[in-house]
């Protein structure tokens, strides 16, 4: 096999292997995101329990950075503390460690199995939650089939006369080795691929042992370099778990790397396989900066956010300046060319559909826990979508209309339409649901347990169609305008069985049912209203298409 035809199935190998890790992700975070969010919430204020819940999320999501961007975002919100969130990033590590275990196992009837399944399952169905478990099966299925074509693909090396000599190279130069292994992982951005390819490069006894177990640390070194560089530009506050994590995972493979060069330990004890070698040395090493974690995470933090405040002191001016003059995508050079216009007026709108979703996100987290001051924070954000809102109605109106086809009016119109709703839905965020969290504190209540999980299950589906709808603005995708659709039905049928539900507490005379009855129905509501408008972002698409009928009256 020639080099070029090699580097091809083995591009390939691997591209499937990320490909299939983000289809599980994302069919997780669809499914279950919002529930496994308000588990992590709850467990964060336990050590052991952070730990032990970022391993399990990070198996489930099979991304140990995709937790820590979560959890550092929790940090950054005030929901946990920073010693909490860095003891639960590495708990998330080991679980991406015990993810290429598992994936190291035969798993080959799994492929066939995982993959008809999740297929019958996708298509059978409309639910949401169905077909994201179909599409998690289907990524399963496909991660399996990509390490049979990374071991194909790495046969013909055995024959090689070239390999010999690089990895007879990488050997005698472990520093190389190292830094060749934490490049490759981040620009993988996934861990868990760099570490599988190793281990199929040493099951076919091309990589010895010695020379995989530096190249682990150096994926590790590399791993932890990608949340930082992903929340460099975020407010210091969301920085110091990831930066957290790297002080503590990327110095402790510095100095491992120091230790297996001076010392040369004995391999017997991580197994008799080059593989298992690999694999194991990569869950010791990642148990061992765990357990060395505990007692060293509060100087950790302190370090972190010293740093945290040494780079937000350098970046203080810029973003004062910054904050005085916001940036808008708004050119008015482009408004003779409409097409080119519109395209701003997207950008625009993308914009004021993060600042929407980012209020929606925080309402919850204040009915949870709130005081004064995070709730006129939240209330000055809308004024941010009320400013883009009228920028976008007036730039709107300035593209000149003669030259304008009639695709481009009708999405003008639609663009009109998408801003009025997003300020609606601020709107009812600040007016309606800020004055219910105000309520609910200033009474001294609390929902029931029951009560507090139908408003946050209803709550996150809401977020979930927003999110839908905001992908829809971009990508005019049919699937994703009649799932939209079909999800306001859904959620109509959920409404009426939570006031059901609701009023049963009421009738058996829970009193705290009683304390927060108003709250919680208005909450409903409110929260029914916004996806009814998000829902109609929909209506274009399915009209253009012809998908949409006149009425939901029957024929008399």
């Amino acid at each position: 096999m020639s080099g070029s035809v090699f580097f091809l199935h083995m591009a390939g190998a691997v591209a499937l292997l990320l490909w299939a890790t983000r289809m599980v992700r994302t069919g997780v975070e669809r499914a279950y995101g919002n529930v496994l969010r308000q588990r992590l919430r709850q467990t964060l204020g336990n050590p052991v329990l952070a730990a032990l819940t970022g391993l399990a999320l990070s198996i489930a999501l099979q991304s140990s950075t995709a937790v820590t961007l979560l959890i550092g975002s929790f940090a950054g919100l005030g929901i946990v503390t920073g010693l909490s969130g860095i003891l639960a990033v590495r708990g998330a590590e080991v679980g991406s460690a015990l993810v290429v275990k598992i994936l190291s196992f035969d798993l080959t009837l799994l492929v066939p199995l995982c993959i008809l399944t999740g297929t019958v399952i996708f298509l059978a169905t409309e639910r949401r939650q169905w077909r994201q478990f179909g599409r998690i099966l289907v990524g399963v299925g496909l991660l399996i089939l990509s390490l049979e074509m990374m071991g194909e693909a790495s046969e013909p090396l055995r024959q090689s006369t070239i390999v010999p000599l690089i990895v007879g190279y990488l050997s005698d130069d472990p520093i190389t080795a190292f830094l060749l292994a934490a490049v490759t992982t981040y620009l993988f951005h996934s861990s868990i691929a760099a570490v599988l390819l190793l281990t199929t490069f040493a099951a076919r006894g091309i990589v010895s042992p010695e020379l995989g177990i530096v190249m682990v640390l150096g994926v590790n070194l590399g791993s932890s370099f990608i949340a930082p560089m992903l929340t460099r530009s975020s407010p210091p506050s969301y920085r110091i778990v990831p930066l957290g994590n790297l002080l503590m995972r990327g110095l402790g493979s510095v100095v491992l790397l120091v230790a297996f060069i001076v010392f040369d330990p004995s391999l017997e004890r991580l197994g008799s396989d080059p593989a298992d070698r690999i694999i194991h040395a990569h869950i010791a090493f990642n148990v061992l900066i765990l357990i060395v974690g505990i007692p060293l995470s509060g100087l950790i933090l302190k370090a972190t956010q010293a740093l945290v405040s040494l780079q937000s002191g350098t970046e203080a001016e810029e973003e004062s300046e910054a904050q005085v003059t916001e940036t808008s995508a708004l050119d008015v050079t482009a408004l003779d060319t409409p097409q080119q216009a519109l395209a701003n007026v997207t950008r625009e709108t993308v914009r004021m559909c993060e600042t929407v979703e980012f209020m929606l996100c925080r309402i919850l987290e204040l009915y949870e826990k709130a005081d004064r001051k995070s709730i006129a924070a939240l209330a000055a954000v809308d004024d941010t979508v009320d400013r883009r809102h009228a920028a976008i109605k007036l730039y709107l109106a300035r593209i000149t209309r003669h030259e304008m086809t009639e695709d481009d009016a009708r999405r003008c119109q639609e663009l009109l339409g998408v801003c009025v709703k997003l300020e609606q839905v601020g709107d009812i965020i600040v007016r309606n649901m800020l004055a219910h969290v105000q309520k609910k504190m200033e009474r001294g209540v609390e929902f029931t347990s029951e009560g507090w999980r139908e408003l946050a299950g209803f709550h996150a589906s809401v977020l979930a169609n927003a999110r839908l709808a905001f992908n829809l603005l971009v990508t005019q995708d049919t699937e994703t305008a009649r799932e939209l659709v079909m999800e306001k039905d859904r959620l109509r049928d959920v409404e009426k069985e939570t006031s059901q539900r609701h009023f049963e507490r009421l009738r058996q005379g829970t009193e705290q049912s009683v304390e927060t009855s108003s709250i919680h129905l208005d909450t409903i509501r409110d929260l029914k209203q916004i996806n009814s408008l998000l829902a109609t972002f929909a209506y274009p698409v399915l009209e253009e298409r012809g998908l949409l009928s006149g009425s939901r009256l029957k024929a008399t």
